[in-house]
């Protein structure tokens, strides 16, 4: 088997890490401990933030378009089974307010057939060019049709198309099978308008915690964090 195809695995201490190879026993080093960055652009106090979570998003997302943040609506999404599997994945934000942040998706994908075993999920934006990270935590709740249709209908004509070709989260043979769906439904909706597919939809998570983290030198980063109680938000410092 060729080196780049060899099984390799992790190992390390607390001072270097290293890939081994198991076929050949030969050892590569990677000093991930080289890998560092010292945060120093911006502070984030507790009496500076806005009085409810969603106004400091809002001020921090509007932060990294201007920034020229690339796609600053991007968010890691953590699900997981009724007995406590995770899964994680990168999907975009595409409404907020101070009911919840939406997202759209397959309803047959893993992501949905995980919210409906446990509604609960977790979000996390990362802005490294502002040295920034977003994590928010909530239960999820599907979104209504008219919702869906709504947003459904200002996307681009290819990517409804691709809505109906793709078997989100399923097994495909290759590519081509994708391709070749891709071009049947094309075809079928050649002329016509693409409503949206009934397995396909959005969903909105809606927080009981947000944390606002902006690194600082020697790693003594900001976290402010507010918490829904009472339906008031609490706002408090945690420690790095």
């Amino acid at each position: 088997m060729p080196v780049s195809e060899a099984p390799l695995m992790v190992v390390g201490s607390e001072s270097t890490y290293r890939w081994i190879n198991f076929n050949d026993d030969v050892m590569s080093p990677k000093d991930l401990n080289a890998l560092r960055h010292e945060y120093s652009l911006k502070s984030l106090s507790e009496n500076d933030v806005k009085p409810t979570p969603i106004e400091q998003f809002d001020l921090w997302l509007s932060q990294a378009i201007e920034s020229g943040v690339p796609e600053p609506n991007a968010m890691t999404l953590a699900t997981s089974t009724f007995d406590g599997k995770p899964s994680a994945r990168v999907v975009l934000l595409k409404h907020y307010d101070d009911k919840g942040m939406s997202f759209f998706t397959n309803y047959e994908s893993r992501k949905a057939k995980n919210i409906l075993q446990n509604p609960y999920g977790a979000l996390v934006f990362y802005w490294p060019e502002l040295e920034r990270q977003v994590r928010i935590e909530g239960k999820i709740h599907k979104a209504t049709d008219a919702e869906s249709d709504r947003y459904f209908k200002t996307r681009p004509e290819a990517s409804k198309i691709g809505a109906w070709a793709s078997p989100q989260s399923t097994v495909i043979p290759n590519r081509k099978y994708l391709e070749r769906l891709m071009a049947d439904f094309e075809e079928e909706f050649k002329g016509k308008t693409v409503k949206r597919p009934p397995n396909w939809g959005g969903y909105t998570l809606v927080p009981t915690l947000f944390e606002f983290w902006q690194g600082r030198p020697n790693r003594l980063h900001d976290r402010i964090q507010y918490t829904l109680i009472n339906n008031q938000w609490k706002i408090e410092r945690l420690a790095p």
